[in-house]
């Protein structure tokens, strides 16, 4: 036997070695069986590794157990069975025994006959398993990428339940659920996609090439809006320690054996080596690595696609003039690249490749990477189709609901709940102001917000208009304020809960001060006609002498010992520094607040006019008791208590 006869059953003896020492987790959904009441229950169920899972939704429908080709190995139309419901009816779910033939064929055999899902029952009691497409590339199985429908592998024992009740007549009502399949905990979607830069494996590589194309677009629009955080990563393997010195080793492997991927061809005689692939690898997560640094992560795509259609193998232009190329198109730091790679050279650890070894071994929910092409999202492992749309879909399932990007309520991706008898939330049928509002999972009943107007309610039977600050004032002093323009970041730093009411509650607040201290000047003021020579007397009009009010805009009223000054229209005035300042200035300094600084700053400045306000009052009534003689103090002696009492309960009241 040759050298190459010899090293081929020993490299994939490894691969195999080293990927069972994996912990290999199964993605599963929920099947919930709704009759025969002997039946049911919710039932664990495996999601198949092709196929199309309904990611973030829910599919109800009958079962049928077919009296032939049970194990779905040929076509029912050999044997005249068809699957397609009747105008009205539920989907068919076709329930079939494993064996004999793929999975893959299996599903695509039931989808040709019409099902709308295939279960798998087991053939022996066992854990739940993946159901994977064939391991070896298979000529005939050009229906891999046609396969739409979902599939699922339940139990044998469950199997069994659920012949035994078709075959004693009852109706199996089941609905199969995705909703929870995936970690949803917020409003970005983190997600990893493992591939590698060879192009000559075939089948899996075209697809994954495929699929990079496809998918650029809408992966770089939600990466830069920050809906998602993407990370791109690169299998690899090492060298046994018995075959370092080995030419096929060396031919393999970087870094003396410690990195290596199979050769593209299988075949060492020709073409590129395995050692080819781990140094693109290498330089495609040092290209994502250096744009990911200068703030631009979505440029990994349009490299690795470029990179595919420039410096393909089957075009002898995978190499690393051409890949440098590719790169210096894109405007990114070459030489940050090559640090970044370091040398494969070397006998020592690469620490980029290293990661990449660490990062395989699976954590928490999510099991070791064994698999090209797989996809990660939310720390789970995607199961389904390597497509657009059913990505996507996936995608969307792991925002927390009513978080969703637009491009999740699209048509392509989501029934809009809301356009059937309005989800069964509140409406106003002469304004058709609705409480529904479209999320990818379904739908929710909350009282809107409608030009400035908020509704209260239960959003399911009414919702009440509520007066609102905005619907009074429109245009804030040239600063146009809505709920998209102040509030609450969320982690994309987009402002989500509106704080505009409160800003009204501060306004109000700060009107409210400035009504208390004029209702206690005038209180005090309209004392005066009991005693009008001791007050003329006593009083100096500072009005008259111009020693007061003299900012512009600002008017002046005398008062006994004191005087008022006061602002035209909604300006307050600010009697520390004889200034007027506007109310919506004060707004528009918190709209800036909300965007840069946060509420910490809105507080102070309102407390601030809170006390400067309570500081001039103080002021005010001090002076008064100067001007005073013993004769007037004893008289306005029984006024003060009830201003006091006054002018506590409307600062309590601004306060609240």
């Amino acid at each position: 036997m040759g050298a190459k006869q010899v090293w081929i059953p020993l490299w994939l003896l490894f691969l195999l070695l080293d990927s069972c020492r994996g912990r290999f987790m199964v993605e599963k959904n929920s099947l919930r069986v709704t009759s025969p009441d002997s039946l049911k229950n919710v039932y664990e169920c495996a999601i198949g590794n092709f196929g199309v899972p309904n990611y973030g939704g829910t599919l109800a429908g009958i079962v049928v157990y077919p009296k032939a080709n049970r194990k779905a190995c040929k076509s029912f139309e050999e044997f005249d069975i068809s699957f397609k419901p009747k105008s009205g009816a539920f989907p068919t779910f076709v329930l079939v025994d494993r064996g004999d033939c793929f999975f893959t064929e299996k599903a695509w055999n039931a989808q040709k006959a019409g099902a709308a899902a295939i279960l798998v029952a087991d053939n022996k009691e066992e854990p739940l398993i993946t159901m994977d497409t064939p391991a070896e590339d298979d000529d005939k199985a050009d229906y891999l990428e046609k396969i739409t429908i979902p599939s699922a592998l339940i139990t044998k024992s469950f199997g069994d339940s659920l012949k035994k009740a078709i075959e004693d007549g009852e109706m199996v009502s089941v609905n199969l659920d995705w909703r929870e399949s995936l970690p949803h905990p917020d409003d970005r979607v983190e997600y990893e996609f493992w591939t590698n830069s060879n192009d000559e494996c075939g089948a899996k590589c075209d697809s994954q090439i495929q699929f990079v194309k496809n998918f650029k677009g809408a992966a770089q629009i939600l990466e830069k809006k920050g809906y998602t955080q993407f990370t791109p990563h690169y299998i690899t393997w090492y060298c046994p320690e018995a075959f370092l010195s080995s030419k096929q080793c060396k031919s393999q492997c970087i870094n003396h054996g410690r990195y290596c991927a199979p050769d593209p061809e299988q075949d060492f005689s020709k073409g590129y080596d395995g050692k080819d692939v781990v140094i693109q690898n290498l330089r495609e997560v040092c290209f994502f690595k250096v744009a990911n640094e200068s703030g631009k992560p979505w440029l990994w795509w349009d490299y690795v696609t470029d990179f595919a259609i420039r410096c393909p193998m089957k075009d002898k232009k995978y190499t690393k003039d051409c890949a440098e190329k590719v790169i210096e198109s894109l405007g990114v730091n070459l030489m940050k690249i090559n640090k970044c790679m370091g040398d494969p050279d070397a006998n020592e650890d690469n620490s980029v490749l290293k990661a990449e070894q660490d990062a395989q071994i699976g954590k928490d929910s999510r099991g070791d990477v064994t698999i090209l092409p797989t996809l990660v999202i939310n720390n789970r492992q995607y199961r389904g189709k390597l497509d657009k749309t059913a990505v996507l879909k996936a995608i969307c399932a792991g925002f927390q609901e009513a978080t969703e990007p637009a491009v999740c309520l699209s048509e392509d991706i989501q029934t809009n709940e809301c356009l059937e008898n309005n989800g069964g939330c509140w409406k106003d049928k002469d304004s058709s102001i609705t409480a529904c509002k479209d999320t990818f999972r379904g739908r929710l009943c909350e009282c809107p917000v409608v030009k400035g107007v908020q509704f209260v309610g239960d959003g399911y039977t009414h919702c009440e208009e509520v007066t609102s600050f905005l619907s009074q004032h429109q245009d804030l002093g040239g600063v146009k304020l809505t709920m998209e323009d102040v509030g609450r970041k969320n982690t994309r730093g987009e402002l989500t809960q509106p704080v505009w009411m409160m800003v009204a509650s501060a306004h109000q607040a700060l009107r409210g001060m400035e009504s208390t201290v004029k209702l206690v000047l005038t209180h005090l003021s309209s004392s005066s006609h009991v005693y009008p020579t001791l007050l003329g007397s006593a009083n100096v009009d500072e009005c008259k002498e111009r020693t007061a009010c003299q900012c512009s805009g600002c008017k002046c009223k005398n008062t006994f010992g004191s005087y008022e000054c006061s602002c035209g229209g909604d300006l307050l005035y600010m009697r520390e520094h004889d200034t007027c300042i506007s109310m919506y200035f004060l707004i528009s300094i918190c709209q800036n607040a909300s965007t840069e600084v946060g509420w910490g700053f809105l507080w102070v400045i309102f407390f601030g006019i809170v006390i400067a306000g309570v500081g001039a009052y103080a002021v005010y009534k001090y002076r008064i008791r100067t001007y005073m003689d013993s004769e007037i103090r004893a008289i306005m002696a029984q006024y003060m208590p009830l201003d006091s009492q006054e002018g506590q309960s409307h600062v309590h009241h601004g306060n609240i």
